[in-house]
């Protein structure tokens, strides 16, 4: 029997995805998704529902967050997502169970009943969590949540609820690690042997430092490629645990795909000599050859 080793692809047999995500709801987010948009990002945008400015509010600040009907228009129907970031933006390190709870948890319905949609999805406030946290946010029934803590590389997450991204868009090998990203040829990295770029940041910093230019360009640079998928961390995440819930037949002959979604892999032998791609539609049985 050859023995196979299989590699998650993403879409299409891409061998790379690139996400964003930017936090607190601010008016420079109408700025930042414009940039992604005309390239072809996409992303997730982390918001506390207590924060809204007030109506009518119009203070020109770059940390002006803003107003609840603002926010609406902005995020719904954008092709981005919207996520949590905590009710109030607290210290979770520092809060009580039940107040930890109730800042996810109203977070979560406030957002919910704005956009109309099911919110899964968070980031935390100052990037702090605790082992404690984790278990509040599996009682709420929260997919993911993203840290701050960058890792500079491309592999995905062991655990979705400390997600840690690749870099902020202010590190200094921002543009190193994109250049590295775009070279790499696929392979069987760490994981799942697919290689994810994840940017994060606060649109206001693009204002406060007058460096707009760095999301500009790394925009151009890594957008509009027909070899990287562009998606939500929510889309990831539902891609990479689609993908987890394949049943493979015990010679590794077949695969079936119990879930909702088409998707890929690649199929090498052992030794390296052979690969194909190959795609395990919605709820079809795909043969390994």
């Amino acid at each position: 029997m050859i023995r196979k080793l299989v590699i998650m692809r993403f879409p299409k047999g891409r061998a790379k995805a690139v996400t964003l995500s930017y936090d607190d709801g601010v008016k420079t987010d109408q700025r930042l998704i414009s940039i992604m948009n005309q390239y072809g990002l996409k992303g997730t945008f982390n918001i506390n529902s207590n924060l809204f400015s007030e109506e009518g509010t119009t203070d020109p600040k770059p940390t002006r967050r803003m107003t609840a009907s603002e926010a609406k228009e902005t995020y719904l129907n954008s092709g981005h997502e919207v996520a949590i970031h905590g009710l109030n933006h607290g210290q979770f390190p520092y809060m009580a169970k039940g107040t930890a709870s109730y800042e996810v948890c109203e977070d979560r319905r406030r957002l919910e009943e704005m956009m109309g949609q099911v919110i899964r999805g968070m980031a935390y406030p100052f990037g702090t969590y605790t082992d404690e946290l984790l278990e509040v946010l599996r009682a709420n029934e929260i997919a993911y949540s993203r840290t701050t803590r960058a890792h500079h590389s491309f592999h995905l997450p062991e655990e979705f609820l400390t997600w840690h991204p690749t870099c902020h868009h202010r590190d200094e090998r921002l543009a190193e690690l994109t250049q590295e990203f775009l070279e790499a040829q696929p392979g069987t990295p760490r994981q799942h042997g697919s290689r994810l770029f994840y940017l994060w940041g606060h649109s206001y910093e693009f204002e406060n430092d007058g460096n707009w230019h760095i999301i500009e360009d790394f925009a151009r640079t890594i957008g509009g490629r027909e070899d990287i998928w562009y998606a939500t961390n929510m889309e990831i995440y539902q891609y990479v645990k689609a993908f987890e819930r394949l049943e493979f037949a015990v010679d590794q002959t077949w695969v079936y795909n119990p879930s909702g979604v088409d998707l890929w892999l690649a199929c090498n032998e052992w030794n390296g000599q052979k690969s194909q791609s190959i795609c395990v539609p919605a709820g079809k049985t795909a043969a390994l050859r």
